[in-house]
Protein backbone atom coordinates (compact mmCIF):
# COMPACT_ATOMS: atom_id res chain seq x y z
CA UNK A 1 0.00 0.00 0.00
CA UNK A 2 1.32 3.76 -0.67
CA UNK A 3 1.90 5.48 2.09
CA UNK A 4 -0.38 8.96 2.40
CA UNK A 5 3.49 11.07 1.81
CA UNK A 6 3.73 8.86 -1.34
CA UNK A 7 0.67 9.74 -2.56
CA UNK A 8 1.18 13.13 -1.66
CA UNK A 9 4.35 13.73 -4.07
CA UNK A 10 2.72 11.43 -7.27
CA UNK A 11 -0.65 13.93 -7.03
CA UNK A 12 2.04 16.70 -6.56
CA UNK A 13 4.38 15.77 -9.13
CA UNK A 14 1.60 14.79 -11.76
CA UNK A 15 -0.02 17.89 -11.33
CA UNK A 16 -2.87 15.99 -9.77
CA UNK A 17 -3.10 18.44 -6.98
CA UNK A 18 -1.11 21.39 -5.79
CA UNK A 19 1.48 21.31 -3.04
CA UNK A 20 -0.67 23.37 -0.34
CA UNK A 21 -3.35 21.37 -0.99
CA UNK A 22 -1.82 18.23 -1.06
CA UNK A 23 -0.29 19.10 2.41
CA UNK A 24 -3.92 20.41 3.58
CA UNK A 25 -5.01 17.29 3.29
CA UNK A 26 -2.19 15.49 5.32
CA UNK A 27 -2.72 17.55 7.66
CA UNK A 28 -6.78 17.21 7.87
CA UNK A 29 -6.21 13.48 7.21
CA UNK A 30 -3.53 13.25 10.46
CA UNK A 31 -6.16 15.50 12.64
CA UNK A 32 -9.19 13.56 11.54
CA UNK A 33 -7.39 10.14 12.40
CA UNK A 34 -8.69 9.03 8.62
CA UNK A 35 -7.35 7.89 5.33
CA UNK A 36 -5.46 10.77 3.18
CA UNK A 37 -7.37 9.31 -0.24
CA UNK A 38 -10.99 9.68 1.85
CA UNK A 39 -10.14 13.07 3.33
CA UNK A 40 -8.89 14.57 -0.52
CA UNK A 41 -12.15 13.43 -1.92
CA UNK A 42 -14.73 14.57 1.11
CA UNK A 43 -12.57 17.94 0.93
CA UNK A 44 -13.16 18.50 -2.75
CA UNK A 45 -9.25 18.88 -2.69
CA UNK A 46 -10.03 15.82 -5.85
CA UNK A 47 -12.23 14.01 -7.68
CA UNK A 48 -12.97 10.46 -7.03
CA UNK A 49 -12.41 10.01 -10.98
CA UNK A 50 -9.02 11.81 -10.82
CA UNK A 51 -7.59 10.23 -7.78
CA UNK A 52 -8.55 6.77 -9.22
CA UNK A 53 -6.72 7.84 -12.35
CA UNK A 54 -3.80 9.16 -11.17
CA UNK A 55 -3.49 5.53 -8.89
CA UNK A 56 -4.16 4.15 -11.61
CA UNK A 57 -1.42 5.24 -13.78
CA UNK A 58 0.99 4.76 -10.87
CA UNK A 59 0.45 0.98 -10.88
CA UNK A 60 -0.14 0.66 -14.77
CA UNK A 61 -3.28 -0.71 -14.21
CA UNK A 62 -7.01 -0.10 -15.33
CA UNK A 63 -9.04 2.05 -12.83
CA UNK A 64 -12.72 0.04 -11.66
CA UNK A 65 -15.04 3.08 -10.95
CA UNK A 66 -18.22 1.07 -8.64
CA UNK A 67 -20.62 3.68 -10.89
CA UNK A 68 -19.83 2.83 -14.04
CA UNK A 69 -20.18 -1.58 -13.34
CA UNK A 70 -22.44 -3.69 -11.07
CA UNK A 71 -21.36 -5.88 -9.28
CA UNK A 72 -22.38 -8.87 -8.16
CA UNK A 73 -23.41 -10.50 -4.35
CA UNK A 74 -22.49 -13.73 -5.05
CA UNK A 75 -19.10 -13.49 -6.90
CA UNK A 76 -18.38 -11.00 -4.06
CA UNK A 77 -18.92 -13.56 -1.77
CA UNK A 78 -16.58 -15.71 -3.13
CA UNK A 79 -13.59 -14.30 -1.30
CA UNK A 80 -14.41 -14.29 2.74
CA UNK A 81 -14.97 -11.30 4.10
CA UNK A 82 -12.42 -10.76 6.92
CA UNK A 83 -9.91 -11.66 4.05
CA UNK A 84 -11.11 -8.49 1.76
CA UNK A 85 -10.84 -6.36 4.70
CA UNK A 86 -7.51 -7.39 5.54
CA UNK A 87 -6.13 -7.21 2.50
CA UNK A 88 -8.14 -4.18 1.21
CA UNK A 89 -9.59 -6.01 -1.59
CA UNK A 90 -13.40 -7.30 -3.55
CA UNK A 91 -13.65 -9.30 -6.33
CA UNK A 92 -16.49 -7.67 -8.26
CA UNK A 93 -18.15 -9.56 -11.16
CA UNK A 94 -17.52 -12.80 -13.61
CA UNK A 95 -17.11 -11.19 -17.05
CA UNK A 96 -17.60 -14.93 -18.39
CA UNK A 97 -13.52 -14.91 -18.99
CA UNK A 98 -12.31 -14.15 -16.00
CA UNK A 99 -13.09 -12.87 -12.31
CA UNK A 100 -12.98 -8.68 -12.00
CA UNK A 101 -10.60 -8.35 -8.74
CA UNK A 102 -10.43 -4.94 -7.44
CA UNK A 103 -7.65 -3.74 -5.14
CA UNK A 104 -6.21 -0.88 -3.46
CA UNK A 105 -2.76 -2.26 -3.81
CA UNK A 106 -2.63 -3.79 -7.35
CA UNK A 107 1.06 -4.81 -6.56
CA UNK A 108 -0.20 -7.56 -4.18
CA UNK A 109 0.38 -10.52 -6.65
CA UNK A 110 0.84 -12.94 -3.62
CA UNK A 111 -2.98 -12.73 -2.42
CA UNK A 112 -4.50 -12.50 -6.38
CA UNK A 113 -2.69 -15.99 -7.09
CA UNK A 114 -4.46 -16.93 -3.91
CA UNK A 115 -7.69 -15.97 -5.05
CA UNK A 116 -6.79 -17.78 -8.34
CA UNK A 117 -6.10 -21.04 -6.76
CA UNK A 118 -9.08 -20.78 -4.31
CA UNK A 119 -11.68 -20.06 -7.25
CA UNK A 120 -10.03 -21.50 -9.68
CA UNK A 121 -10.04 -19.24 -12.17
CA UNK A 122 -7.86 -16.33 -13.87
CA UNK A 123 -8.78 -12.83 -11.90
CA UNK A 124 -8.00 -9.84 -14.12
CA UNK A 125 -6.42 -7.16 -11.69
CA UNK A 126 -8.32 -3.46 -11.66
CA UNK A 127 -7.55 -0.58 -9.07
CA UNK A 128 -10.18 0.40 -6.75
CA UNK A 129 -10.60 3.16 -3.95
CA UNK A 130 -10.74 2.26 -0.61
CA UNK A 131 -14.81 4.37 -0.53
CA UNK A 132 -15.68 2.07 -3.24
CA UNK A 133 -14.62 -1.03 -1.62
CA UNK A 134 -16.60 -0.37 1.44
CA UNK A 135 -19.63 -0.21 -0.92
CA UNK A 136 -18.48 -3.65 -1.85
CA UNK A 137 -18.40 -5.32 1.68
CA UNK A 138 -21.67 -4.20 2.41
CA UNK A 139 -22.58 -7.16 0.10
CA UNK A 140 -21.86 -9.29 2.55
CA UNK A 141 -24.26 -8.43 4.73
CA UNK A 142 -27.82 -10.69 4.92
CA UNK A 143 -30.38 -8.69 4.83
CA UNK A 144 -31.85 -7.16 7.75
CA UNK A 145 -35.17 -9.44 7.75
CA UNK A 146 -32.73 -12.25 7.02
CA UNK A 147 -30.72 -11.59 10.28
CA UNK A 148 -33.41 -10.71 12.60
CA UNK A 149 -35.52 -14.29 12.26
CA UNK A 150 -32.67 -16.34 13.86
CA UNK A 151 -31.86 -13.69 16.79
CA UNK A 152 -35.43 -13.41 17.67
CA UNK A 153 -36.09 -17.07 17.47
CA UNK A 154 -33.45 -17.78 20.05
CA UNK A 155 -35.02 -14.39 22.30
CA UNK A 156 -38.39 -16.13 21.89
CA UNK A 157 -37.41 -19.79 22.53
CA UNK A 158 -38.16 -21.01 26.79
CA UNK A 159 -35.16 -22.70 26.59
CA UNK A 160 -33.01 -19.63 26.13
CA UNK A 161 -30.80 -18.53 29.08
CA UNK A 162 -30.62 -14.78 30.40
CA UNK A 163 -27.27 -14.57 28.91
CA UNK A 164 -28.53 -15.95 25.17
CA UNK A 165 -31.67 -13.58 25.64
CA UNK A 166 -29.30 -11.01 26.18
CA UNK A 167 -26.74 -11.72 23.81
CA UNK A 168 -29.47 -11.97 21.04
CA UNK A 169 -30.81 -8.49 22.00
CA UNK A 170 -28.13 -6.85 22.07
CA UNK A 171 -27.21 -8.23 18.10
CA UNK A 172 -30.82 -7.09 17.16
CA UNK A 173 -29.74 -3.38 18.12
CA UNK A 174 -26.46 -4.03 16.86
CA UNK A 175 -27.98 -5.37 12.88
CA UNK A 176 -29.99 -2.32 13.53
CA UNK A 177 -27.16 0.21 13.63
CA UNK A 178 -24.62 -1.89 10.99
CA UNK A 179 -27.34 -1.69 8.68
CA UNK A 180 -28.52 1.49 8.66
CA UNK A 181 -25.07 2.69 8.35
CA UNK A 182 -24.59 0.56 5.26
CA UNK A 183 -27.96 1.54 3.27
CA UNK A 184 -26.57 5.41 4.54
CA UNK A 185 -29.69 6.18 6.57
CA UNK A 186 -30.21 9.24 7.95
CA UNK A 187 -32.45 8.10 10.71
CA UNK A 188 -33.72 4.59 12.31
CA UNK A 189 -37.03 4.74 13.20
CA UNK A 190 -38.50 2.35 15.85
CA UNK A 191 -42.33 2.64 15.77
CA UNK A 192 -44.99 0.95 18.04
CA UNK A 193 -48.33 -0.39 16.92
CA UNK A 194 -50.67 -2.64 19.01
CA UNK A 195 -49.70 -5.74 17.85
CA UNK A 196 -46.35 -5.11 15.98
CA UNK A 197 -43.00 -2.87 15.57
CA UNK A 198 -42.39 -1.45 12.75
CA UNK A 199 -38.57 -0.39 11.97
CA UNK A 200 -37.83 2.03 9.47
CA UNK A 201 -35.12 4.05 7.81
CA UNK A 202 -34.59 7.38 6.19
CA UNK A 203 -32.76 7.18 3.27
CA UNK A 204 -32.19 10.51 1.33
CA UNK A 205 -34.89 11.96 3.21
CA UNK A 206 -37.30 9.35 2.23
CA UNK A 207 -38.59 6.87 5.04
CA UNK A 208 -38.57 3.06 3.49
CA UNK A 209 -40.30 0.44 5.92
CA UNK A 210 -37.60 -2.56 6.55
CA UNK A 211 -39.16 -5.02 8.69
CA UNK A 212 -41.96 -5.86 11.39
CA UNK A 213 -41.24 -7.83 14.32
CA UNK A 214 -43.55 -9.00 17.04
CA UNK A 215 -44.49 -6.38 19.75
CA UNK A 216 -42.99 -8.37 22.59
CA UNK A 217 -39.17 -8.02 21.41
CA UNK A 218 -39.90 -3.89 21.89
CA UNK A 219 -38.98 -3.68 25.76
CA UNK A 220 -35.76 -5.38 25.49
CA UNK A 221 -34.53 -3.24 23.15
CA UNK A 222 -35.72 -0.20 24.08
CA UNK A 223 -33.40 -0.99 27.53
CA UNK A 224 -30.22 -1.97 25.25
CA UNK A 225 -30.78 1.32 23.35
CA UNK A 226 -31.48 3.03 26.99
CA UNK A 227 -28.19 1.77 28.45
CA UNK A 228 -26.31 1.97 25.53
CA UNK A 229 -27.18 6.37 25.44
CA UNK A 230 -26.65 6.11 29.07
CA UNK A 231 -30.58 7.17 29.84
CA UNK A 232 -32.83 5.66 32.94
CA UNK A 233 -34.17 2.59 31.99
CA UNK A 234 -37.01 2.57 34.54
CA UNK A 235 -38.10 6.08 33.39
CA UNK A 236 -41.28 5.13 30.64
CA UNK A 237 -43.36 7.85 30.83
CA UNK A 238 -41.03 11.21 30.17
CA UNK A 239 -38.88 11.95 26.64
CA UNK A 240 -35.48 10.91 27.05
CA UNK A 241 -32.09 12.28 24.85
CA UNK A 242 -29.29 10.93 24.50
CA UNK A 243 -26.13 10.19 22.37
CA UNK A 244 -24.00 6.71 21.83
CA UNK A 245 -20.86 6.17 19.28
CA UNK A 246 -20.97 2.67 17.63
CA UNK A 247 -18.06 1.04 16.39
CA UNK A 248 -17.68 -0.31 12.86
CA UNK A 249 -15.24 -2.17 11.18
CA UNK A 250 -12.29 0.74 11.30
CA UNK A 251 -13.93 3.37 12.24
CA UNK A 252 -17.27 4.80 14.11
CA UNK A 253 -20.13 7.15 13.76
CA UNK A 254 -22.12 9.03 16.32
CA UNK A 255 -25.87 8.32 17.05
CA UNK A 256 -28.25 10.52 18.54
CA UNK A 257 -31.05 8.98 20.84
CA UNK A 258 -34.61 10.11 21.15
CA UNK A 259 -36.83 7.74 23.10
CA UNK A 260 -40.67 9.10 23.66
CA UNK A 261 -43.91 7.64 25.30
CA UNK A 262 -46.26 7.12 23.11
CA UNK A 263 -49.84 5.20 23.44
CA UNK A 264 -48.54 2.09 22.02
CA UNK A 265 -45.56 2.15 24.10
CA UNK A 266 -42.29 4.26 23.81
CA UNK A 267 -41.20 5.36 20.47
CA UNK A 268 -37.29 5.80 19.08
CA UNK A 269 -35.80 7.59 16.16
CA UNK A 270 -31.80 7.24 16.06
CA UNK A 271 -30.40 9.85 13.70
CA UNK A 272 -27.09 8.71 12.23
CA UNK A 273 -24.64 11.53 12.11
CA UNK A 274 -21.62 10.78 10.35
CA UNK A 275 -18.33 10.61 11.74
CA UNK A 276 -15.60 12.82 11.25
CA UNK A 277 -13.96 11.89 7.86
CA UNK A 278 -17.50 10.87 5.93
CA UNK A 279 -18.61 14.87 6.22
CA UNK A 280 -18.77 16.90 3.69
CA UNK A 281 -16.42 19.20 2.68
CA UNK A 282 -17.43 22.52 1.28
CA UNK A 283 -17.36 21.92 -2.23
CA UNK A 284 -19.09 18.98 -2.10
CA UNK A 285 -22.37 20.57 -1.20
CA UNK A 286 -23.49 21.52 -4.63
CA UNK A 287 -22.18 25.38 -4.77
CA UNK A 288 -21.88 26.71 -8.08
CA UNK A 289 -18.98 28.44 -9.21
CA UNK A 290 -20.01 31.80 -8.76
CA UNK A 291 -22.06 31.67 -5.11
CA UNK A 292 -18.98 29.58 -3.76
CA UNK A 293 -17.28 32.39 -4.48
CA UNK A 294 -19.72 35.00 -2.83
CA UNK A 295 -19.36 32.45 0.04
CA UNK A 296 -15.33 32.02 0.46
CA UNK A 297 -15.39 36.00 0.38
CA UNK A 298 -17.54 36.24 2.98
CA UNK A 299 -16.10 33.72 5.43
CA UNK A 300 -12.61 35.63 4.82
CA UNK A 301 -13.80 39.04 6.46
CA UNK A 302 -13.07 39.55 9.90
CA UNK A 303 -16.72 40.66 11.26
CA UNK A 304 -20.13 40.52 10.25
CA UNK A 305 -23.22 37.65 10.09
CA UNK A 306 -23.48 34.67 7.68
CA UNK A 307 -26.78 33.30 8.02
CA UNK A 308 -27.69 29.98 6.47
CA UNK A 309 -31.57 29.14 6.31
CA UNK A 310 -33.90 26.83 5.07
CA UNK A 311 -36.44 24.39 7.03
CA UNK A 312 -35.71 21.52 9.51
CA UNK A 313 -33.44 18.94 7.11
CA UNK A 314 -32.42 21.06 4.58
CA UNK A 315 -28.64 20.70 5.67
CA UNK A 316 -28.02 23.85 7.58
CA UNK A 317 -26.18 22.61 9.99
CA UNK A 318 -24.17 20.56 7.13
CA UNK A 319 -23.29 23.46 5.50
CA UNK A 320 -22.48 25.19 8.81
CA UNK A 321 -19.76 22.56 9.83
CA UNK A 322 -18.35 22.40 6.40
CA UNK A 323 -17.79 26.33 6.62
CA UNK A 324 -16.24 25.86 10.27
CA UNK A 325 -13.67 23.36 9.05
CA UNK A 326 -11.88 25.43 6.62
CA UNK A 327 -12.36 28.36 9.50
CA UNK A 328 -10.57 26.04 12.08
CA UNK A 329 -6.87 27.39 12.17
CA UNK A 330 -4.70 27.67 14.98
CA UNK A 331 -4.96 31.62 15.05
CA UNK A 332 -8.35 31.99 15.99
CA UNK A 333 -10.79 31.01 18.74
CA UNK A 334 -13.91 29.61 17.45
CA UNK A 335 -16.58 29.13 19.82
CA UNK A 336 -20.44 27.38 19.00
CA UNK A 337 -23.47 27.57 21.50
CA UNK A 338 -25.45 24.45 19.78
CA UNK A 339 -28.30 22.67 19.98
CA UNK A 340 -27.56 19.81 19.85
CA UNK A 341 -23.79 19.51 19.44
CA UNK A 342 -24.00 17.27 16.42
CA UNK A 343 -20.20 16.47 15.64
CA UNK A 344 -17.47 17.02 17.71
CA UNK A 345 -14.69 19.56 16.23
CA UNK A 346 -11.26 19.18 17.58
CA UNK A 347 -9.83 22.91 18.33
CA UNK A 348 -13.55 24.50 18.60
CA UNK A 349 -15.01 25.66 21.94
CA UNK A 350 -18.14 23.99 22.05
CA UNK A 351 -21.46 24.56 24.17
CA UNK A 352 -24.54 22.32 24.49
CA UNK A 353 -27.78 24.28 25.34
CA UNK A 354 -29.54 23.02 28.27
CA UNK A 355 -32.44 24.04 29.65
CA UNK A 356 -32.20 22.32 32.99
CA UNK A 357 -29.36 24.82 34.09
CA UNK A 358 -31.14 27.62 31.74
CA UNK A 359 -27.82 27.62 29.68
CA UNK A 360 -29.86 28.89 26.42
CA UNK A 361 -28.54 30.19 23.27
CA UNK A 362 -28.76 33.47 24.73
CA UNK A 363 -27.01 32.90 27.76
CA UNK A 364 -24.48 31.19 26.40
CA UNK A 365 -23.94 33.19 23.60
CA UNK A 366 -23.59 36.05 26.37
CA UNK A 367 -20.79 33.93 28.00
CA UNK A 368 -19.05 32.91 24.68
CA UNK A 369 -18.49 37.23 23.87
CA UNK A 370 -16.58 37.16 27.06
CA UNK A 371 -14.86 34.35 26.22
CA UNK A 372 -12.49 36.18 23.80
CA UNK A 373 -13.53 34.24 20.41
CA UNK A 374 -12.89 35.63 17.11
CA UNK A 375 -15.69 33.64 15.40
CA UNK A 376 -18.78 32.66 16.99
CA UNK A 377 -21.32 30.38 15.84
CA UNK A 378 -24.95 30.42 17.17
CA UNK A 379 -27.16 26.82 16.28
CA UNK A 380 -30.03 28.49 15.64
CA UNK A 381 -31.65 32.06 16.03
CA UNK A 382 -34.76 31.36 17.72
CA UNK A 383 -36.00 34.88 19.78
CA UNK A 384 -35.54 38.57 20.17
CA UNK A 385 -32.50 37.85 22.72
CA UNK A 386 -30.44 35.81 20.75
CA UNK A 387 -31.13 37.92 17.62
CA UNK A 388 -30.13 40.83 19.25
CA UNK A 389 -26.63 39.51 21.21
CA UNK A 390 -25.46 37.72 17.92
CA UNK A 391 -26.04 41.06 15.79
CA UNK A 392 -24.20 43.13 18.36
CA UNK A 393 -21.89 40.52 18.29
CA UNK A 394 -21.14 40.31 14.45
CA UNK A 395 -21.10 44.56 14.86
CA UNK A 396 -18.23 44.56 17.70
CA UNK A 397 -15.74 42.44 15.39
CA UNK A 398 -16.50 38.70 15.46
CA UNK A 399 -17.36 37.07 12.48
CA UNK A 400 -21.52 35.15 13.30
CA UNK A 401 -22.57 31.97 11.61
CA UNK A 402 -26.25 30.84 12.61
CA UNK A 403 -29.57 29.96 10.94
CA UNK A 404 -32.94 31.08 10.56
CA UNK A 405 -36.19 29.22 9.24
CA UNK A 406 -36.86 31.37 6.59
CA UNK A 407 -38.00 29.87 3.56
CA UNK A 408 -35.69 32.43 0.70
CA UNK A 409 -33.01 34.66 1.66
CA UNK A 410 -34.36 38.09 1.48
CA UNK A 411 -37.05 37.05 3.71
CA UNK A 412 -33.92 35.97 6.66
CA UNK A 413 -33.94 40.01 6.80
CA UNK A 414 -37.35 41.37 7.32
CA UNK A 415 -37.50 38.18 10.00
CA UNK A 416 -34.48 39.41 12.01
CA UNK A 417 -36.45 42.97 12.32
CA UNK A 418 -39.63 41.15 13.43
CA UNK A 419 -37.54 40.27 16.06
CA UNK A 420 -36.92 43.42 17.31
CA UNK A 421 -33.13 44.57 16.10
CA UNK A 422 -32.87 47.27 14.50
CA UNK A 423 -33.65 47.51 10.96
CA UNK A 424 -29.84 49.71 10.52
CA UNK A 425 -27.81 47.06 12.23
CA UNK A 426 -29.26 44.31 10.41
CA UNK A 427 -28.26 46.24 7.73
CA UNK A 428 -24.76 46.84 8.70
CA UNK A 429 -24.17 43.65 10.34
CA UNK A 430 -25.36 40.92 7.33
CA UNK A 431 -22.85 40.37 5.07
CA UNK A 432 -23.95 37.13 2.86
CA UNK A 433 -27.35 34.90 3.40
CA UNK A 434 -27.80 31.20 2.08
CA UNK A 435 -30.95 29.97 1.50
CA UNK A 436 -30.78 26.21 0.65
CA UNK A 437 -33.03 23.21 0.18
CA UNK A 438 -31.58 19.35 -0.49
CA UNK A 439 -32.54 17.26 -3.48
CA UNK A 440 -32.30 13.67 -4.39
CA UNK A 441 -28.90 12.86 -6.77
CA UNK A 442 -30.14 10.73 -9.94
CA UNK A 443 -27.86 7.22 -9.44
CA UNK A 444 -24.59 7.39 -11.45
CA UNK A 445 -24.49 3.51 -12.14
CA UNK A 446 -28.31 3.50 -13.77
CA UNK A 447 -28.52 6.87 -14.90
CA UNK A 448 -30.49 7.15 -18.20
CA UNK A 449 -31.39 9.93 -20.66
CA UNK A 450 -34.82 10.56 -21.81
CA UNK A 451 -36.38 12.50 -24.54
CA UNK A 452 -38.40 15.27 -22.34
CA UNK A 453 -42.24 14.49 -21.66
CA UNK A 454 -45.56 16.26 -23.00
CA UNK A 455 -46.15 16.78 -19.02
CA UNK A 456 -42.74 18.06 -18.42
CA UNK A 457 -42.99 20.34 -21.57
CA UNK A 458 -46.27 21.81 -20.42
CA UNK A 459 -44.78 22.73 -16.78
CA UNK A 460 -41.79 24.43 -18.57
CA UNK A 461 -44.20 26.20 -20.76
CA UNK A 462 -46.06 27.78 -17.79
CA UNK A 463 -43.12 28.58 -15.84
CA UNK A 464 -41.01 31.56 -16.40
CA UNK A 465 -38.37 31.00 -14.49
CA UNK A 466 -37.56 28.09 -16.25
CA UNK A 467 -37.57 29.44 -19.59
CA UNK A 468 -34.79 31.83 -18.49
CA UNK A 469 -32.74 29.37 -17.41
CA UNK A 470 -33.19 27.75 -20.90
CA UNK A 471 -32.57 30.38 -22.40
CA UNK A 472 -29.40 30.86 -20.40
CA UNK A 473 -28.18 27.78 -21.75
CA UNK A 474 -29.12 28.52 -24.87
CA UNK A 475 -31.69 25.39 -25.35
CA UNK A 476 -34.38 27.02 -28.04
CA UNK A 477 -36.40 23.28 -28.87
CA UNK A 478 -37.90 21.68 -26.14
CA UNK A 479 -38.78 18.57 -28.77
CA UNK A 480 -35.15 17.80 -28.59
CA UNK A 481 -34.37 18.27 -25.27
CA UNK A 482 -33.36 15.05 -23.15
CA UNK A 483 -33.34 15.03 -19.25
CA UNK A 484 -32.03 12.43 -17.17
CA UNK A 485 -33.27 10.06 -14.04
CA UNK A 486 -32.12 6.42 -12.73
CA UNK A 487 -33.83 3.87 -13.92
CA UNK A 488 -33.18 1.55 -10.31
CA UNK A 489 -30.34 -0.87 -10.32
CA UNK A 490 -28.59 -2.68 -6.52
CA UNK A 491 -26.45 0.49 -6.12
CA UNK A 492 -29.72 2.42 -5.53
CA UNK A 493 -32.27 -0.35 -4.35
CA UNK A 494 -34.09 0.56 -7.40
CA UNK A 495 -34.89 3.83 -6.49
CA UNK A 496 -32.77 5.76 -9.41
CA UNK A 497 -31.64 7.92 -6.20
CA UNK A 498 -28.26 8.33 -4.30
CA UNK A 499 -27.62 10.60 -1.73
CA UNK A 500 -28.56 14.16 -2.13
CA UNK A 501 -27.04 17.47 -2.94
CA UNK A 502 -27.57 20.81 -2.15
CA UNK A 503 -29.75 23.60 -3.79
CA UNK A 504 -28.86 26.90 -3.14
CA UNK A 505 -29.79 31.16 -3.25
CA UNK A 506 -26.56 33.17 -2.14
CA UNK A 507 -27.66 36.60 -1.35
CA UNK A 508 -24.70 39.20 -0.77
CA UNK A 509 -25.52 41.89 0.73
CA UNK A 510 -24.51 45.35 -1.79
CA UNK A 511 -24.71 48.83 -1.00
CA UNK A 512 -28.28 48.98 -2.47
CA UNK A 513 -29.85 45.79 -0.81
CA UNK A 514 -28.58 47.86 2.98
CA UNK A 515 -30.29 50.85 2.14
CA UNK A 516 -33.74 49.10 1.56
CA UNK A 517 -32.86 46.67 4.58
CA UNK A 518 -32.97 50.23 6.82
CA UNK A 519 -35.98 51.94 5.01
CA UNK A 520 -38.20 48.48 6.01
CA UNK A 521 -38.55 47.32 2.58
CA UNK A 522 -40.21 44.21 2.08
CA UNK A 523 -38.92 40.84 0.94
CA UNK A 524 -40.83 40.84 -2.63
CA UNK A 525 -38.66 43.85 -3.82
CA UNK A 526 -35.39 42.67 -2.07
CA UNK A 527 -35.72 39.45 -4.08
CA UNK A 528 -36.37 41.37 -7.17
CA UNK A 529 -33.20 43.97 -6.54
CA UNK A 530 -30.95 40.83 -5.49
CA UNK A 531 -32.19 39.01 -8.47
CA UNK A 532 -30.89 42.20 -11.11
CA UNK A 533 -27.96 41.92 -8.75
CA UNK A 534 -27.07 38.53 -10.46
CA UNK A 535 -28.43 36.80 -7.66
CA UNK A 536 -29.45 32.65 -8.62
CA UNK A 537 -32.95 31.56 -7.01
CA UNK A 538 -32.93 27.89 -5.52
CA UNK A 539 -35.03 27.01 -8.30
CA UNK A 540 -32.95 28.23 -10.97
CA UNK A 541 -29.79 26.39 -9.13
CA UNK A 542 -31.67 23.57 -9.35
CA UNK A 543 -32.92 23.39 -12.66
CA UNK A 544 -29.37 24.14 -13.73
CA UNK A 545 -28.54 20.97 -11.58
CA UNK A 546 -31.41 19.20 -13.57
CA UNK A 547 -30.32 20.17 -17.04
CA UNK A 548 -26.91 18.42 -16.25
CA UNK A 549 -28.43 15.60 -15.43
CA UNK A 550 -27.94 15.63 -11.43
CA UNK A 551 -31.32 15.28 -10.56
CA UNK A 552 -34.62 14.92 -12.05
CA UNK A 553 -37.05 17.99 -12.46
CA UNK A 554 -39.75 16.27 -10.47
CA UNK A 555 -37.14 16.56 -7.46
CA UNK A 556 -36.81 20.45 -8.09
CA UNK A 557 -40.00 21.28 -8.35
CA UNK A 558 -41.57 19.06 -5.39
CA UNK A 559 -38.72 20.45 -3.00
CA UNK A 560 -38.50 24.16 -4.00
CA UNK A 561 -42.74 24.33 -4.30
CA UNK A 562 -43.33 21.90 -1.37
Amino acid sequence: MLSDKKLRDILVKENYLAKDEADRGLALAKEYGSNFDEVLISEGLVSKDLLGQALAEYFKVDFLNLNKVKPDRLTVQLVPETMARAKNLSLVRDNGRELILGMADPTDKTTANLIEKKTGRHVKIFLMLKVDLEDLWALYRSSLADEFKGILKTLASPKASEDEKENATIAIVDALLRHGNDSKASDIHIEPFSKKVVVRFRVDGVMHDELEIDKKFLEPIVSRIKIMAKMRTDEHRAAQDGKLRYDVGDGWFDVRVSIVPIVEGENIVLRLLASRNKRIGLPNLGLSDKDMKKLKHAIGRPHGMILVTGPTGSGKTTTLYAVLTILNKSDVHIATIEDPVEYNIEGVSQIQVDAKTNLTFANGLRAIVRQDPDIIMVGEIRDKETANIAVNSALTGHLVLSTLHTNDAPTALPRLIDMEVEPFLVASTVNLIVAQRLVRKNCEKCRTSYRITDEEKMIIKNEPMIQSVLKARKITNLDKLNLYRGKGCNVCNNTGFTGRIGIFEVMEMTEELRAMVSDKESSDAIMKAARQAGMTTMLEDGLDKVFSGITTLEEVLKTTRG
